[in-house]
């Protein structure tokens, strides 16, 4: 089942008397922190984390989490046994049949998709509209998807840029995607989300969620 949106390295030289000095480049030190986001719902808290392979869709998500984008947004689109879909701004007004459709002039974010980063249980990864229209498969500007299915949906593989993991909450993924739905599997009784985003060590986030860095 697809997903569709109804929507230079310088080097510097020293000259002096003697021969000239290459100076190398230092390596860039990995950060001892990361963001995990938070996201809230009638249904519990679910925590993510975002990876630094895919730079541009983690930097947009956590610039849009710190600045109250999806506050109010809602979990619009849920399917048992495959995911569970949200992020739209269209989804905070009263009209629920334009939900999932995205801004009319939203920028889409160039794909990231990498073949280390898979539609398993908990992925969290980016909606797109399909092929047909979007032959490069650019991603949203806002909505995402959480794999909700505990066998994962390989299906998607190689399709949709995978940008992230759930590490707590699971189980509240598994309750929204129960809830009972309309027409375009839009859930019943809204499921509004607000998200926050808190930096903790690497080694905390190991400690409290048990996720492995690699």
């Amino acid at each position: 089942m697809k997903l569709f949106f109804r929507y230079t390295l310088l080097v510097g030289l020293v000259v002096g008397l003697a021969t000239p000095i290459v100076h190398a480049a230092k390596k860039p030190r990995k950060s001892r922190k990361d963001e995990v986001v938070t996201i809230s719902t009638p249904q519990g808290d679910i925590r993510l984390i975002l990876f630094d392979k895919t730079p541009l869709h983690k930097a947009n998500f956590l610039k849009l989490a710190q600045s109250g984008f999806y506050t109010g947004t809602t979990f619009h689109r849920v399917i048992p046994n495959f995911m569970i879909q949200g992020g739209d701004p269209n989804s905070k007004d009263a009209d629920p049949a334009n939900d999932g459709a995205g801004a009319s002039d939203e920028k889409m974010i160039p794909a990231e998709i990498l073949p280390e980063f898979t539609h398993k249980r908990g992925a969290v990864a980016a909606a797109r509209t399909p092929d047909f229209i979007n032959p490069q498969r650019q991603s949203s500007a806002s909505q995402f998807y959480i794999v909700q299915n505990p066998q994962g949906t390989p299906h998607l593989n190689g399709q949709y840029t995978v940008f992230g993991q759930v590490i707590s909450g699971q189980e509240v993924v598994d309750k929204i995607a129960q809830q009972p739905t309309a027409e375009r599997n839009r859930p019943v009784t809204n499921i509004p989300m607000t998200v926050k985003v808190e930096k903790l060590k690497k080694k905390k986030i190991t400690e409290l969620y048990g996720y492995q860095y690699q």
